[in-house]
């Protein structure tokens, strides 16, 4: 048995014809173009308030590329700007009226407010940036894809500041160096000074010294050196004076004028007492060191020891005590060449006085 197909059986087994004008139907729809959520929202918000401004960011948002699938406008650009500000400020407000809030705060001492002032700050700028994620309808997931790049970076390229960071946190939450101690450092020159903690960085220590050179240390230093702290558990100080006295001079009387000018000085502690100890018999003089102890070294150390220094030599000068200075004697033997030297000279000097 044989079946035949007429036309009409095959226009009815095949689909419905379309009319021309629908036959790109057919294809797959193109993917819509992706836009900033919030600039999105925004002109919805202003549309529906005012139609001149509406016109006004219909303008702006007619004026985009397109990248790929995202389709970028003026009016996204201003917009994202303007979070971008907005989050930036609200964030700095947040950590000026977070700090104001712990200052008025007594039970905490200046190390543990600084402690507090660093953790909250950094809470604030990690909720700042957060919030501008959200308002910007950024979505975290795709950032997973530069999550391993980013790792790279913090690994090689952020490794000292974030460790800096950590370490001033640590030394704030261990109390070892805190602002306003005093402690010993040391320039490029290997010359020693002291100078005082003005402020702990996020990356590094603040110390200005007397002359006002003030060197930024990185935290991650103050935590792997050794470290000579002034005032960790005390900001009392012993200083030494180094003194020397003619081996003809009554060593007890000048003991006892050694004492007097160290007690002289304002800034010299009366408890411990000042004392005075005999080191060592010189070359030329018999060598005293006056032990001071003072409670603020802050102040300066060199300029105690020249107020003792100042005292000691008018009382010295009062009572006839004799400060010796270093005496070589020149022994010249005879022989003919300095014979000659002689004879020649002593002939110069016939013939000057007879001219």
């Amino acid at each position: 048995m044989t079946t035949t197909t007429t036309p009409e059986s095959a226009a009815s087994a095949s689909p419905e014809a379309l009319p021309p004008g629908q036959v790109w139907s057919l294809a797959e729809p193109a993917p819509p173009e992706e836009q900033i959520e919030a600039a999105q929202g925004l002109k919805e918000a202003v549309a529906a308030k005012s139609e001149t401004a509406a016109g006004i960011v219909e303008t702006l948002d007619n004026m985009a590329v397109s990248i790929g699938h995202m389709r970028i406008s003026v009016w996204d650009g201003i917009v994202t700007i303007g979070i971008i500000v907005l989050v930036i400020t609200l964030a700095w407000i947040g950590s000026k009226l977070a700090k104001s809030f712990l200052k008025r705060i007594t039970k905490l001492d200046s190390t543990q407010q600084l402690l507090a002032e660093k953790l909250l700050t950094i809470a604030v700028w990690a909720a700042a940036f957060f919030l501008g994620i959200d308002l910007l309808g950024i979505d975290l997931t795709a950032l997973a894809l530069f999550s391993g790049a980013f790792g790279l970076a913090i690994g090689f390229g952020l490794q000292k500041t974030f460790g800096n960071l950590i370490a001033g946190i640590i030394l704030l939450m261990d109390k070892s160096i805190k602002p306003g101690d005093v402690i010993a450092v040391t320039d490029m020159a290997g010359n020693e000074s002291f100078g005082q903690i003005r402020k702990i960085g996020i990356r590094a220590v603040s110390v200005t010294t007397r002359d006002q050179r003030e060197y930024l240390i990185p935290n991650e230093n103050l935590m792997i050196n050794q470290v000579e702290n002034w005032s960790y558990s005390s900001k009392n100080v012993r200083m030494q004076v180094p003194v020397g006295v003619s081996y003809n001079a009554d060593l007890d009387a000048a003991e006892k004028l050694m004492l007097e000018a160290a007690k002289g000085c304002d800034r010299v502690l009366k408890a411990p007492p000042p004392t005075v100890w005999l080191s060592e018999y010189g070359d030329s003089s018999v060598n005293f060191v006056i032990q001071v102890w003072i409670d603020d070294p802050e102040e300066g150390v060199g300029n105690v020891r020249s107020a003792v220094l100042k005292n000691l030599w008018r009382l010295f000068k009062e009572n006839d005590v004799e400060i010796p200075f270093p005496q070589r004697d020149l022994n010249l033997r005879n022989n003919e060449q300095f014979e000659r030297l002689i004879e020649a000279l002593a002939a110069r000097e016939e013939k000057r006085s007879k001219g």
